[in-house]
């Protein structure tokens, strides 16, 4: 099969060809129809995330058709359209686990990092991990939600109830996170790097009562904001931003440091927490919510050939919303 293979970090995806692979006990195989890209895979790409599985077919946002099951593989059947995300199998017992804290676990291993992705034609998934995905929406269109929105969907949920949300960062996550939050009567405060007037005008378009560069205070104070952009010195801003009480909330799972900052912009009670990977169960409440709004991703499609082509364009921030691969 044709797959984009990572062989050495630091260096740019080689399209080759691959043994298509067998799916062993209680995984499924899947005949792969498109794949999200998102900032996880440029820190895979760039090294930030360290120790990944080479050679790695990278790719963690996957739709595909089963083609094949394992041995002892439940719940799906041949034919169906399923999801894979970025959290692929955990141990299932240890305190985390045992907690509904799966997302912590100690020996989890994450698709597209240790285990091979969905930038191939193929691929093989534990069953256990893997999602129903909403009917009547384009493969293209669901691939985003199985990262950029379940771990928006996490950080969204530890906000808590507020009324005022700060975007920091409107790229793939925040552009689908904003739809729900407007579908629940939330009031949207989109930041984004002073010159990007075109992504202000992407969130206005969503909904943002408000958009503007993120070193700027936004017009009121907010109950809590949401950091989706990789960038420490967004802390101490987002910390000014919110009310006393208020929630900053650390989405990435790399983020360059956090400089120092006066205790007073933390005092009043303010709290800074960070989201760690995703839980199924994030992915059953969200792909649930995303067939009742409906979620409409914003894409640029592009084929698998140019996979690299895409990775850099996400990287310069030239896209609207999300980057999907499409295979086949």
């Amino acid at each position: 099969m044709r797959a984009m293979v990572l062989e050495k970090q630091g260096a740019p995806l080689g399209l080759a060809d691959i043994p298509v692979p067998e799916p062993g006990p209680g995984q499924l195989r899947l005949r792969v129809r498109a794949c999200g890209l998102c900032r996880t895979d440029l820190h895979v790409l760039d090294g930030e995330l360290r120790e990944p599985k080479l050679p790695l077919v990278l790719g963690h946002q996957i739709v595909g058709i089963v083609d094949a099951l394992g041995v002892a593989a439940h719940g799906f059947r041949l034919g169906e359209r399923v999801g894979v995300p970025w959290l692929g199998e955990t141990c299932g017992a240890c305190d985390y686990c045992r907690r509904g804290e799966e997302n912590l676990c100690d020996r989890a291993r994450y698709t597209g990092y240790q285990l091979d992705g969905g930038l191939a034609e193929f691929c093989v998934a534990d069953a256990r991990f893997c999602l129903r995905v909403p009917e009547g929406e384009a493969d293209t269109s669901v691939a985003p939600l199985l990262c950029a929105g379940l771990i928006g969907y996490r950080a969204y949920r530890m906000a808590g109830d507020v009324r005022r949300l700060g975007l920091y960062g409107f790229g793939s996550a925040a552009h689908l996170l904003a739809q729900v939050a407007r579908h629940q009567g939330r009031e949207i405060y989109a930041f984004t790097r002073a010159t990007d007037s075109a992504s202000q005008s992407f969130a206005r378009a969503l909904g943002a009562v408000w958009a503007g560069a993120s070193e700027e205070l936004p017009p009121v104070p907010l109950d809590a904001a949401l950091i989706f952009a990789p960038a420490g010195e967004l802390v101490p801003r987002a910390l000014a931003a919110v009310r006393k009480g208020g929630t900053v909330v650390c989405a990435g799972i790399h983020m360059s440091d956090i400089p120092s900052f006066p205790y007073a912009a933390l005092w009043g009670e303010r709290s800074v927490r960070s989201v760690a990977n995703l839980t199924r169960r994030d992915g059953q409440e969200l792909l649930a919510i995303a067939s009742e709004i409906p979620i409409r991703a914003e894409t640029t499609i592009y084929p698998l050939e140019q996979t690299n082509e895409a990775l850099d364009d996400l990287r310069r921030g030239a896209l609207q919303g999300s980057a999907v691969v499409t295979i086949g």
